[in-house]
């Protein structure tokens, strides 16, 4: 099974029209419903817009990007004929309208995920991901448990440098059903659910390492950046984040190791196995060593950002990924990434952030705050349990997401507005915004919560009854984890 196919298969929809239906309704019954007091017409027409997207995202009714773009012409109509908020004696109009609509594709944060997600190509194109995860498997040995080790490794690894969870699980995950073909063993048995679970468990644990790792994380990013008028630095999301997916990464290994142990210690003809693999590679390229020269000085411009230097993340990643098209320099042609790009990310992380931003200006954020702040009593908490609620109710409605973009790009912007309505004392925004949205990537539990888990759910090694028993006690213990950390390291860097 190659890189492209795996890349290119359609995820399967898990709703017929009713889901539409349903989210129709959910529009007009809030439309029809009376104008809360203190929330601006336009307001409860976003919110109204909000119920439709959340419950599309869900069914999975619509394509992502459809969905998109249907959200978009709502907004533009809704808004168009709504009061503006700021001067209710006149009618917003569809210009001002649709310009919100589309405001999103403005924020630098979709910047970064386009050109991460064409630096992803590159990295398919040339094969340099392919070769960085043979060779960390030589070098674990083949032995059951270093194949498991080698498995989360090259998801570690590819983290820093490939920069999308999916286009990760893309490369990763066909080097080990190969590995798993050439050992001879069964497609069903427990040493191949464990290393393919595993394997792409790893990729989600390290979505919340690396900022640049998952498209979500630049959600988030981008709603800091717009609500709150502040940035977070690639080296800072690393030291708040990689020692909790380091701690993930042991759990796990154990889990893993526990809750399907394999059938041998010692796999015959491993060796061979990805020797001869990495032999049909042939010698590395003029490409993948441009092509690594140009990913390492990224990852060094990423680190020193705003310590050595004051390019940000977005510009270093866009002019990477000029030199990879240069002709001498680059790797890859324009025609050769165009079918290759997931577009459909790009609308929704553009639409995503529009939504959360129009939900700010006109103030249904807000209302929706107060409405969540007196339910929950939040404003009589302090910022462990905080975390605590909130922490668990994103896990919770996770499990309704197949895609942490759309969750992030629903949920992160109704995240801040709550965060600023309470009244704890010294509370961290900023940094409670960050450790919420590294929740966003606890998708642990069903394969369809994520990209990644559909992958590896198509090569049959496993069955979702072994995914979502793992994925329950990883969920509960990445849970455990946010507290002990919130409690301890996070508090001590000022988050919590």
């Amino acid at each position: 099974m190659s890189v492209t196919t795996l890349a290119t298969r359609p995820l399967p929809s898990r709703a017929p029209l009713w889901g539409l239906g349903l989210a129709v309704a959910v529009l007009v019954l809030i439309l029809a419903c009376p104008t809360p007091e203190g929330l601006p017409l336009a307001g409860q027409r976003m919110l109204a817009v909000f119920g439709f997207a959340v419950v599309v995202w869900i069914t999975e009714t619509l394509d992502y990007a459809v969905s998109a773009v249907v959200i978009g012409a709502l907004m533009a109509i809704l808004l168009g004929i709504s009061p503006d908020p700021a001067k209710p004696q006149v009618l917003m109009g569809t210009v001002q309208g649709l310009t919100l609509a589309v405001s999103g594709f403005s924020n630098t944060a979709l910047i970064l995920v386009a050109a991460a997600l064409f630096l992803s190509v590159a990295m398919t194109i040339t094969g340099l991901d392919r070769r960085i995860a043979l060779f960390i498997l030589s070098c674990v040995g083949t032995r059951t448990s270093r194949v498991v080790i080698g498995g989360i490794l090259v998801s570690i690894v590819l983290s820093f440098l490939v920069p999308s969870a999916t286009a990760r699980a893309a490369a990763v995950i066909p080097i080990m059903m190969g590995i798993i073909v050439a050992f001879g063993v069964e497609k069903r048995s427990r040493l191949a659910s464990l290393v393919m679970i595993t394997t792409v468990q790893a990729v989600s644990v390290w979505n919340v390492g690396v900022k640049t790792a998952a498209a979500q994380n630049m959600i988030a990013i981008g709603f800091i950046q717009r609500m709150l008028g502040h940035d977070i630095s690639w080296l800072q999301w690393l030291a708040a984040a990689a020692p909790f997916s380091i701690a993930m990464s042991v759990v796990l290994y154990v889990v893993m190791m526990l809750m399907l142990p394999p059938e041998t210690d010692e796999v015959p003809g491993g060796a061979a196995a990805i020797a001869k693999e990495r032999a049909a590679l042939g010698p590395m390229t003029g490409k993948e060593r441009r092509l690594l020269t140009i990913s390492l000085v990224l990852l060094c411009f990423w680190a020193t950002e705003q310590v050595l230097h004051p390019f940000d993340s977005a510009t270093t990643t866009t002019v990477a990924v000029a030199l990879l098209f240069l002709p001498g320099i680059g790797v890859m042609q324009w025609k050769e990434v165009q079918g290759r790009t997931p577009w459909g990310t790009i609308v929704l992380f553009g639409i995503g952030i529009s939504l959360g931003t129009a939900l700010l200006q006109t103030h249904a954020a807000s209302w929706l705050a107060n409405l969540v702040v007196a339910t929950f009593g939040l404003d009589r908490l302090g910022a462990l349990a905080i975390l605590a609620v909130l922490g668990a109710f994103l896990i919770i409605i996770h499990l309704g997401f197949a895609s942490a973009t759309a969750l992030a790009a629903s949920l992160i912007p109704i995240v801040i507005a709550v965060l600023q309505k309470v009244q704890t004392p010294g509370i961290n925004v900023i940094g409670m915004t960050m450790l919420l949205q590294f929740v966003v990537s606890y998708g642990f539990v069903l394969p369809v919560n994520s990209p990644q888990g559909m992958l590896a759910y198509g090569t049959e090694t496993f069955v979702a009854r072994d995914f979502i028993r793992t994925g329950l006690v990883l969920t509960v213990c990445a849970y455990a984890l946010t507290l002990v950390f919130g409690a301890t390291y996070w508090h001590w860097l000022g988050y919590v």
